[in-house]
C-alpha cells in the first residue's frame, strides 16, 4: 500500500542519517538521500492521488468522519454553518465592513475566520472556536482554522474559509495544504471536516471587494498530493565560510 511504503522510506530515511557514524549524502554511494530522491521520483504518480481523510489518519490518529445528509445532527450543523455563511458575506458586502478597507483579499482570510467564529460560537446549541495545539495553544496559521462542536452530541466539525476570485474554481494552482507536525497539529479529534470557500469578483482600482458565492465542502474523500520540496533559509545559504566572493562596499 501507498502509505507503508510512503513512510516507511521516510522514516528509514532519517533514522539512517542521523546514525553515529553514518556516511553524509555527498561522500556515500547509495546514501539515504540518494534512495529518498529516487524513491520520490519514481513514486510520482503515487504522490499525486493521496485520500487526506489517510494523510490525518497517520499524521494525527484521527479519523475523518462524513458528513451524512441523513443524519439529523449533521443536516442541523449544516444549515446553522450555511446560516453563518450567508451572513458572512452580507456584512462584507457592506460599504462600511472593515474588509472594504484591505488592500490585497489574502489580508481578508482573518476577517473571515473571526466573523464566522463570532456568528458559530453564538448559534444555540454550537460552540465554536479556534483549535488548540497538543499543548493548549492557540495558533491562528495551519489546518484547521475553526472548531466547531455541536453540544448536546458532541460531535465535532473542523472548518477552513477559503477565498478565491471569481473564474479560478477550475485553477490548478495550490489552494489548500496540510503540514504534519507534532508539536503544531491542531487535529485532536474524530471529525468532520469542512472547507467553505468564499468566491469574490475581481477588485477593480478604487472598487469595492464583493462576494458573490460560497461552497461548503466535505472533505472526507478529499485527494491530495504531495510536493517534495528541499528548502534553506538565509542563515543556512548565507556562511561566512561559503562565501567566496562579496561587493567592495
Amino acid at each position: 500500500m501507498f502509505r507503508l511504503s510512503a513512510f516507511s522510506v521516510i522514516a528509514v530515511f532519517f533514522v539512517s542519517v542521523h546514525l553515529p557514524g553514518s556516511p553524509t549524502a555527498a561522500t556515500a554511494t547509495g546514501a539515504p538521500v540518494d534512495q529518498l530522491i529516487t524513491w520520490l521520483l519514481d513514486q510520482d504518480r503515487q504522490l499525486r492521488e493521496i485520500p487526506f481523510a489517510e494523510v490525518i489518519f497517520d499524521a494525527t490518529g484521527k479519523r475523518v468522519l462524513p458528513m451524512d445528509s441523513k443524519n439529523e445532527i449533521d443536516q442541523r450543523v449544516i444549515k446553522q454553518i450555511s446560516a453563518a455563511c450567508d451572513e458572512t458575506v452580507k456584512r462584507f458586502n457592506a460599504p462600511d465592513s472593515a474588509i472594504q478597507n484591505v488592500s490585497r483579499i489574502n489580508e481578508g482570510s482573518s476577517y473571515f475566520e473571526d466573523c464566522l467564529r463570532e456568528l458559530l460560537k453564538d448559534t444555540p446549541g454550537l460552540s465554536c472556536d479556534f483549535p488548540r495545539t497538543a499543548e493548549g495553544h492557540v495558533q491562528r496559521s495551519g489546518y484547521p482554522d475553526l472548531r466547531i462542536v455541536d453540544i448536546a452530541s458532541k460531535r465535532i466539525f473542523y472548518l477552513d474559509p477559503k477565498l478565491y476570485v471569481a473564474g479560478t474554481r477550475d485553477s490548478s494552482f495550490r489552494a489548500f495544504y496540510f503540514e504534519p507536525k507534532m508539536d503544531t497539529n491542531k487535529v485532536r479529534d474524530d471529525a468532520v471536516h469542512l472547507v467553505v470557500g468564499f468566491e469574490h469578483l475581481p477588485r477593480e482600482k478604487n472598487s469595492a471587494w464583493q462576494f458573490t458565492h460560497w461552497d461548503l465542502v466535505d472533505l472526507a474523500q478529499f485527494k491530495v498530493k504531495l510536493k517534495a520540496e528541499f528548502q534553506g533559509s538565509n542563515r543556512d545559504m548565507y556562511r561566512a565560510e561559503a562565501i567566496v566572493a562579496t561587493s567592495a562596499k
